[in-house]
């Protein structure tokens, strides 16, 4: 088996290394539902509903897909083994309600994995919307405002987001391969390799539980079964500068961030798309990484833009042993959940 310092030296291959112009014009990533497929969906929300249990409480069999079984199958080949990205589109939004919605999000997942926590609210099924909240706050996640979120991993094997309403303008969804930025880097700056897998600091942004640091280490590239791991948040490596107990980031450092950041930011390397109302975005984490651009929104509550988010660690046959981060976030006490925060920045109490 390759080592790792073998693997600083050697560039990656396979379906996971590839490039935004490459794959743009590429129909295997995308998938429009067929109206059989809808109305299996149709039919396993009605079966779920007539269970009369809590949506957390469902298993797999409360949301049975006969239909979509096979499909899904193909979406989780694509997720583990393929490009590590597919997009589902189709789904007809104007017909459901946003809890219904929301229960279809859950349901498809229960035949992809096992949901995880999102934030420190215990969150396992997140909406992604602008709260008012302000972005220079280090206790603010940013998805919860509408400035750009820079390329980035999230806490979980794979993650699912559901379009319900794109913004009035802007917020473009961008990914790139963690193989391909992996192999620049190994092009331009074969010194900064070993970098790669020494442990960071990363902020929490007042996330942590009881006892635990504000802070916590992890390498950006870790090899697991011959397989390249990449996890990447560039501003909470930055963001935990602001603790004195974290080692000042040296020189080199700096130089590798800023070079992760320009190559996952040029085009020749990114896929950009927007997300359509009734579209799903599945993302495998340690594959490729992905972004936001900044958006303008509506004004009133009923338009804003509306994502449905899920994590999820893969089971079965798919199950990844080896996944980098999978487990999500710790709950903490007094935190206030995505929908709550949501409904206060509607009535203006935020």
């Amino acid at each position: 088996m390759e080592t790792t310092n073998e693997r600083r030296r050697t560039p990656l291959d396979g379906a996971a290394v590839w490039t935004g112009p490459e794959v743009a014009g590429c129909a295997d990533w995308q998938h429009r539902l067929t109206s059989r497929e809808v109305a299996d969906l149709e039919s396993a929300l009605r079966h779920a509903n007539a269970t009369g249990k809590a949506m957390l409480a469902l298993e797999r069999e409360d949301f049975p897909l006969p239909v979509l079984a096979s499909r899904i199958a193909a979406w989780m080949e694509m997720l583990q083994r393929g490009r590590g990205f597919v997009n589902v589109k189709g789904l007809p939004v104007d017909r459901f309600d946003e809890d219904d919605l929301a229960l279809m999000q859950w349901g498809i997942g229960l035949h992809m994995g096992t949901a995880v926590s999102q934030n420190a609210a215990g969150d396992l099924l997140g909406h992604v919307r602008d709260t008012g909240a302000d972005p220079n706050d280090p206790a603010v996640r940013l998805y919860k405002t509408r400035v750009g979120l820079d390329y980035h991993s999230d806490g979980a094997d794979i993650i699912a987001l559901m379009c319900i309403r794109p913004a009035k303008r802007g917020g473009e969804s961008r990914m790139v391969s963690c193989g391909a930025l992996y192999n620049e880097i190994l092009r331009r700056r074969p010194d900064l390799m070993p970098l790669l897998y020494e442990p960071w600091y990363w902020d929490r942004h007042e996330e942590q539980g009881r006892g635990e640091d504000p802070y916590f280490t992890l390498p950006i590239c870790f090899d697991a079964n011959g397989q390249l791991r990449f996890f990447y948040l560039g501003w909470y490596i930055r963001g935990a500068q602001r603790h004195s107990q974290v080692p000042r980031l040296t020189a080199a450092q700096h130089e590798l961030l800023d070079l992760i950041d320009a190559i996952a930011d040029d085009p020749a390397f990114y896929l950009e798309f927007m997300l359509e109302p009734g579209e799903i975005a599945y993302l495998k984490n340690s594959t490729a990484l992905h972004a936001r651009t900044a958006y303008e929104d509506f004004d009133e509550p009923a338009r804003k833009r509306h994502l449905v988010r899920l994590w999820l660690t893969a089971q079965g046959e798919w199950a990844d042993s080896d996944a980098f981060v999978q487990q999500g976030i710790p709950k903490k006490q007094g935190v206030v959940s995505d929908a709550a925060a949501i409904a206060a920045a509607d009535t203006g109490k935020a």
